[in-house]
């Protein structure tokens, strides 16, 4: 039961660090601009994965989306592999901790359904590490040109998106491992034994009938000798 209830754990927390992953590829904020020593702010600048904007203080957005993938630079298309890396990982990952769970009706033995879900708690940390991997990579970038002192063009700070990631991220991680743990569990607990008493049974009847023929020959020399046979 224990075991069962701690599938259902992982699955929740895997389940709601995908979506979240899921969630950062639309988002707009990965990054924003700084505000750091300015005045006055006229206009916000930010950008994602897929496009460039800005808004001015009357809070109208201009956009403009990167206008060639082969043209990007190096960081924002390895981001873009992750993340999506991450996406499909946990989807499949979601497939098989539904066909490895003890509390579906698919999957087959018990034996094969631990398998499956550790399965599925390898798929979600590999998912995990991917998101982290593409949101620390991004990070990266905006920190590095941050504090570079001969950096002179726009700066931008951490968006939210990333924060986003980093959460979904450990959340996949997390669910992940505890997958991989119940098969361990599995293997812990204890085998119903059948004890089998066909040879028990006759051992019985044996003993027994050699038990009654016993006390018929120790009851029958009582009966042969009456006190004046050794008269």
């Amino acid at each position: 039961m224990a075991n069962t209830a701690s599938e259902i754990i992982a699955f929740m927390v895997s389940i709601s660090g995908w979506v979240l992953v899921s969630s950062t590829l639309p988002t707009d904020y990965w990054k924003v601009s700084t505000i750091d020593g300015t005045v006055i702010t006229t206009a916000t600048y930010w950008a994602n994965l897929w496009k460039t904007c800005v808004t001015d203080s009357t809070g109208v957005s201009n956009c403009k989306d990167f206008p060639s993938m082969l043209a990007l630079d190096g960081y924002i298309q390895a981001c873009r592999g992750l993340m999506i890396a991450a996406v499909s990982l946990g989807f499949f990952g979601s497939i098989f901790a539904l066909f490895g769970m003890k509390c579906t009706k698919v999957g087959g033995s018990d034996k094969a359904k631990a398998k499956i879900a550790c399965l599925a708690g390898i798929v979600f940390i590999l998912s995990g590490l991917c998101s982290m991997t593409g949101c620390s990579l991004y990070a990266n970038k905006i920190t590095t040109e941050f504090f570079d002192p001969l950096y002179v063009e726009q700066k931008y700070e951490l968006g939210a998106a990333l924060f986003i990631g980093w959460a979904g991220a450990s959340l996949c991680i997390i669910g992940g491992v505890i997958f991989c743990f119940s098969i361990s569990d599995n293997n812990k607990t204890p085998r119903m034994g059948y004890a089998y008493n066909g040879a028990t049974s006759v051992m019985s009847s044996r003993t027994k009938y050699h038990g009654g023929e016993g006390d018929f020959k120790t009851a029958n020399p009582s009966k042969q000798f009456d006190k004046n046979a050794y008269v």
